[in-house]
């Protein structure tokens, strides 16, 4: 490594540690937050379609309650989604803001999730989706302790992989009517920059004000398809970056993130 880096700077030398190999353009990651029953019922058959891989970052939540069925998934369907071959991860249990609990607290709310994932024979989930965006230095350490390898945020940004810590990173919401935002942000997986878009229910019946239309959801989606983006699950990310260099050696910034 000293022999073919010597002529580059340090910055270049510590980018070239944290990637496993050179990011391409045109990579975008799908999460898609809170369990939805939309996720089961239409978000997936068109991943399926495309060809797409995504996240489905779950978690039960109190209010509207998880146990009606208009609105969220059931373990079953749940359990669909990874045998269909996309990723289930972590968004706590009870949806808990990570800067309103303690460490115990956090720790119990992940193995809750885990333990569901378990009775249902779905992997351990290795990535975290920050409930309302909140960071907090307890969650940055904590996650990666229990094998955590990515934790996203908001924030509206693109991912740099050089630069942003593994337990925050930025991403986009596709929430709303506004198509142009959601295309300018895609146009952002360029010059080593992932773009990852985060999606709540398609629509969403419990939390409308997050919701996405079915119809702009599919627009989206052939976007992506017809101009050739790669898209991915969030776990497919460690095909690019050195997660453990990155941790050693990125710091945690927690600005732009929400």
């Amino acid at each position: 490594m000293l022999l073919t880096l010597w002529w580059l700077g340090s910055a270049d030398v510590a980018h070239a540690q944290v990637l496993r190999r050179p990011v391409p353009d045109k990579l975008v990651v799908l999460t898609f937050d809170d369990a939805a029953v939309s996720h089961a019922t239409y978000v997936a058959p068109l991943l399926k379609k495309y060809g797409f891989g995504g996240t489905f970052f779950v978690c039960e939540f109190r209010e509207p309650p998880f146990a009606d069925k208009t609105k969220y998934m059931t373990w079953a369907q749940i359990q669909g989604l990874h045998q269909q071959g996309f990723e289930v991860a972590s968004h706590t249990l009870t949806h808990q803001h990570v800067n309103k609990m303690s460490r115990a607290q956090l720790g119990a709310e992940l193995d809750s999730i885990e333990a569901r994932c378990r009775a249902w024979r779905i992997p351990r989930p290795t990535t975290f989706a920050y409930p309302g965006y909140d960071t907090a230095p307890p969650a940055t350490a904590l996650l990666p302790e229990r094998g955590y390898v990515f934790a996203r945020a908001g924030g509206g940004r693109a991912y740099a992989p050089a630069q942003d810590h593994p337990m925050l990173l930025p991403s986009f919401s596709i929430s709303g009517p506004d198509t142009a935002k959601v295309f300018n942000a895609i146009r952002q997986a360029r010059d080593g920059r992932i773009v990852i878009l985060t999606v709540h229910g398609v629509p969403d019946v419990a939390h409308d004000w997050v919701t996405t239309p079915p119809a702009l959801f599919e627009q989206y989606l052939r976007y992506l398809h017809d101009h050739q983006y790669k898209v991915i699950a969030l776990r497919d990310l460690a095909r690019y970056v050195n997660v453990p260099e990155a941790l050693r050696t990125l710091r945690p910034r927690y600005e732009n993130l929400k």
